[in-house]
């Protein structure tokens, strides 16, 4: 768990719960571990022996830097890989600069002066809602999900600005997630074997005791590399 885990967060409470449940249901093993952001400046050696990543909510982070460093590790080495919410949009930002090479591209909730506020405050904050996903036809969320929309709950005030959704046309990033006025709310990229990000937070599932498919998958995906690892 890529995150500065704070057990005021809901979310933080949520996450090892809905890992046990998934680990239960899809009878592979869980071991949860909290990687601090600070303590990934080398995210090499910090993420050496792990077998996946979920970079957790709780934005803004402590190190953005090791939030970012995390995420590019999960993504060039294959590493299944899980971002919700503040996940969801720091891995959105590390696409942008590091594979389509717009270095300026930042949050605007931690610079708040940014030239390209690809991360920016949401036109109605989503915090303590619920609100219905619509999902892309044929896309790897849709299959998980076996449905073609999912109502689910939020608590964010940020996501990917509207006007830059364009820029990854053409890309691995596919937006395969969207709210019932076209805004991005999910994320997967084609080229990597499970890297997947909601604007959302499945994982307040585990409150009812309830299996999320998005993270019985996960957590396959993890058990599935492990496997054709040896």
């Amino acid at each position: 768990m890529v995150g500065d885990y704070n057990p005021a967060v809901t979310a933080h409470v949520a996450i090892p719960r809905a890992l046990e449940i998934a680990s239960l249901t899809t009878d592979n093993p869980v071991e949860v571990v909290w990687v601090a952001t600070t303590a990934l400046q080398n995210p090499g050696e910090a993420l050496h022996g792990f077998d996946a990543v979920w970079c957790v909510p709780g934005s803004p982070y402590a190190s953005m830097d090791g939030a970012l460093g995390a995420i590019r590790y999960a993504r060039e080495t294959g590493m299944p890989f899980l971002g919700t919410c503040g996940g969801y949009q720091h891995a959105v930002l590390e696409f942008a600069r590091n594979v389509l090479g717009y270095a300026q591209a930042d949050n605007s909730e931690v610079n708040p002066d940014t030239e390209m506020p690809l991360v920016a405050r949401l036109s109605c904050a989503l915090v303590e809602q619920h609100g219905e996903i619509d999902f892309a036809a044929g896309s790897r969320i849709a299959r998980i999900y076996a449905t073609p929309s999912a109502v689910e709950k939020y608590h964010c005030s940020y996501g990917i600005a509207p006007q830059y959704v364009g820029l990854f046309d053409g890309s691995a990033l596919h937006i395969t997630g969207f709210d019932a006025n076209g805004e991005p709310r999910a994320f997967e990229l084609t080229s990597h074997p499970f890297f997947i990000g909601t604007a959302y937070q499945p994982e307040r599932s585990a409150f009812a005791g309830a299996a999320h498919p998005l993270i019985q998958a996960f957590v396959s995906a993890t058990a599935g590399k492990l496997t054709s690892a040896g």
